[in-house]
């Protein structure tokens, strides 16, 4: 059972279930009891890192430059973290939000030994507005932010129960790893994770775990280290 875990989620994830866009009670409540429910039974510290897919990627604003759009990719996470903030303290969870972009009057900076005491203290912290630097992805942020606080995990929350060698949606003989080196994935072109992110872990031996995080109990599976979705390390 891991003690200190950093949890990437997407910004579909809270998005209408029919289109994943926009941000859906439905799909935040849903999410929030989940995580209450790992938690009551984990005692683990978690922080959280959302992207902005249900919102806007500023990569794909092809038409602004691309630091803007980042920045604008960037406040979009924002919305998302205050979002899950509101609904995670509406079941009785303890929060904080820290951005790397300073907006004191919605959240706090985002300074590490801050967050690991706010850990310490039983604070979930949502960490917002990536590195607050652009042409860098939330996935690179997760691996930052997980390697910054000692986490002894990065936990991917997709919509698939884990890394395939091919899509298993188009093809239904793909094969499913349950562990994976990073060399492997890499040299495979397993698009997990991009390339920065994938370094960052490799290079300081932060396991990845992806798994599905819409199938009910698998996020209490994954934070007790049970075998779901496939580990790469």
């Amino acid at each position: 059972m891991y003690k200190k875990v950093l949890l990437k989620l997407s910004g579909e994830s809270i998005g209408d279930r029919s289109n994943k866009t926009g941000i859906s009670e439905e799909s935040l409540y849903e999410l929030a009891e989940e995580i209450k429910t790992a938690i009551k039974e984990t005692k683990v510290q978690l922080s959280i890192v959302i992207g902005a897919g249900n919102i806007l990627r500023g990569k794909d604003l092809k038409f602004i430059e691309r630091a803007t759009a980042d920045y604008m990719g960037m406040l979009s996470t924002v919305i998302n973290a205050l979002a899950l903030q509101y609904v995670l303290e509406s079941v009785g969870l303890s929060t904080r939000v820290m951005s790397a972009i300073e907006m004191p009057r919605i959240a706090e900076p985002y300074i590490r030994r801050r967050a690991i005491r706010h850990l310490e203290k039983g604070r979930i912290v949502i960490f917002a507005a990536g590195t607050g630097n652009p042409y860098f992805t939330t996935d690179t942020t997760a691996a930052l932010r997980a390697i910054e606080i000692n986490a002894e995990v990065l936990l991917k929350a997709t919509q698939v129960d884990g890394v395939y060698d091919d899509d298993p949606k188009k093809n239904p003989n793909a094969k499913k790893f349950k562990k994976i080196s990073f060399l492997e994935a890499i040299n495979r072109g397993l698009k997990v994770m991009d390339m920065t992110a994938f370094t960052l872990c490799m290079e300081n031996r932060l396991p990845v775990k992806v798994f599905n995080l819409y199938k009910k109990g698998n996020l209490l599976k994954a934070l007790q280290g049970k075998d779901v979705g496939t580990t790469i390390e």
